[in-house]
C-alpha cells in the first residue's frame, strides 16, 4: 500500500517526479504493487488468527452502536468500551476491503486500455484518481495515530501489547482474554493471535 501511494505521489505531482524522471519505472512499480494489494491478505487466510479476526471485523455488536458519534463528539478515549474492533477500525477495514478492489479493478482497466470503450476508461480514471488521494489521506491519519502511540507500533513490530494497554484501549476484549487460557508469554502481554488491530498493521 504504501509503495503505491508513493508511486503514485511521484507520477501525479510534478515537482516530485522531476526528482526521479524514470517515469515508465514508476508505472511499473505502480502497476504492480497496486495489483498485489490483496496478496497479503490472500496469505493471512491461511492462518486461523486472521480469520478469526475477519469474522470479528464482519459483525458489528451492541456496543459498536453510537460508538462512532460519540468517538467523533468526544474523541476516542470518551468512546466507551470496545472489544478487540472498535466501531471505527470496522468501518475503515470495510472501507479499505472494498476501496482496494474498486482501484485494482478501475486500475486494470487504465493498465490495458485497449480492453475498455472510452467512456469507460474515463470514468475509472476519475474513481482511481480520486479514491487515491481519500486513501492516501487516510493512511497518512492512521501513520499519524501509530507514531503517538508507542505501545501500538511494539504491538505491529511483535504482535504482542500490553495488559494494562489492552485494559485501556480494548477493555472489552482485555477481559475476554482474562477469562481464557492463554499461552504462557513472559512478558506479560496479550496473545498475539487476539492483538488489537491497530498493533498488528
Amino acid at each position: 500500500m504504501i509503495v503505491a501511494i508513493l508511486s503514485a505521489a511521484f507520477l501525479y505531482l510534478p515537482q516530485l517526479a522531476e526528482l526521479v524522471g524514470r517515469r515508465r519505472l514508476l508505472v511499473t512499480v505502480h502497476e504492480w504493487s497496486g495489483v498485489l494489494l490483496p496478496l497479503p491478505l490472500a496469505v493471512g487466510l491461511g492462518f486461523r488468527s486472521v480469520r478469526a479476526d475477519i469474522r470479528r471485523l464482519n459483525r458489528f455488536r451492541p456496543e459498536d452502536r453510537g460508538w462512532a458519534w460519540r468517538a467523533v463528539r468526544h474523541g476516542t478515549r470518551h468512546a466507551g468500551p470496545a472489544g478487540k474492533f472498535n466501531a471505527g477500525q470496522k468501518l475503515y477495514a470495510a472501507f479499505v476491503a472494498g476501496a482496494t478492489l474498486v482501484m485494482v479493478g478501475t486500475g486494470l482497466v487504465l493498465w490495458f486500455p485497449h480492453l475498455a470503450a472510452l467512456d469507460v476508461r474515463t470514468g475509472a480514471t476519475f474513481v482511481h484518481d480520486w479514491l487515491a488521494l481519500v486513501i492516501g489521506i487516510l493512511v497518512l491519519g492512521h501513520l499519524r495515530m501509530a507514531f503517538k502511540d508507542p505501545e501500538a507500533r511494539h504491538g505491529m513490530r511483535t504482535g504482542w501489547v500490553g495488559r494494562s494497554w489492552a485494559k485501556r484501549e480494548h477493555p472489552l476484549w482485555a477481559r475476554e482474554q482474562s477469562a481464557e487460557p492463554e499461552p504462557a508469554d513472559p512478558g506479560g502481554a496479550a496473545s498475539p493471535e487476539t492483538a488489537p488491530p491497530d498493533e498488528r498493521n
